[in-house]
């Protein structure tokens, strides 16, 4: 499964807030689906978090953004490994700062024993240069994106190929297990032909 997670600075402009606090509250939506992801049949779930094209944001929304991930992911770290969920962060790392690379590669190595959730945060990624470099990965089966957008956004379109794309207006910092559960009732009623199995359809998602 695959998520890309939109709306965090609309979210905010609509109750007069400034945009990163948007993201901030986004986080607290990041630890509830993950926390509810294994008890829901999801096997792999991957977060769009940063793609190259943020890159051209306002200078100082770009730095708020990537301090919100250093921070995040020190402070998540422990409970991830104690979950039993293993992080890897997919995308460019040579124009990160170096306090998120470190945070990165601190976390991905303290939870690389992880068997419950295999956790996949894309950051500052582009699918275009990812499929470029050969670098693709497992296969999706069900892409949700809120915030109300009906697109890709060059986010994992080789992996996406055959996935099913289910979309929301609720904005990011709004989602909870109970619209993560939605989805995923929404895309096990739904009829896929190639599928070799309802059982194996049902039994994991990614």
């Amino acid at each position: 499964m695959a998520i890309i997670p939109d709306g965090n600075g609309r979210w905010a402009t609509a109750r007069g807030l400034a945009r990163t606090v948007g993201h901030l509250h986004g986080t607290d939506a990041v630890r509830r689906t993950v926390e509810a992801a294994p008890g829901l049949g999801i096997g792999t779930l991957t977060f769009f978090a940063f793609s190259s094209e943020n890159w051209k944001r306002p200078p100082g929304e770009v730095t708020a953004l990537l301090q919100i991930f250093a921070g995040h992911l020190r402070k998540e770290t422990p409970a991830l490994a104690a979950q039993g969920v293993r992080l890897a962060v997919i995308g460019r790392r040579d124009r990160l700062p170096t306090t998120l690379g470190d945070a990165i590669a601190r976390a991905e190595s303290r939870t690389a024993g992880g068997r419950a959730l295999d956790l996949r945060v894309a950051i500052d990624y582009s699918a275009r240069d990812a499929i470029a470099r050969g670098e693709v990965g497992p296969d999706v089966d069900l892409l949700v994106r809120t915030g109300g957008a009906r697109r890709l956004s060059d986010f994992l379109l080789w992996e996406n190929a055959f996935a099913e794309l289910y979309f929301t207006p609720r904005g990011w910092p709004d989602f909870g297990p109970d619209d993560l559960a939605a989805a995923i009732a929404d895309f096990r009623a739904r009829p896929r032909a190639f599928a070799v199995t309802e059982a194996a359809r049902d039994a994991e998602i990614a």
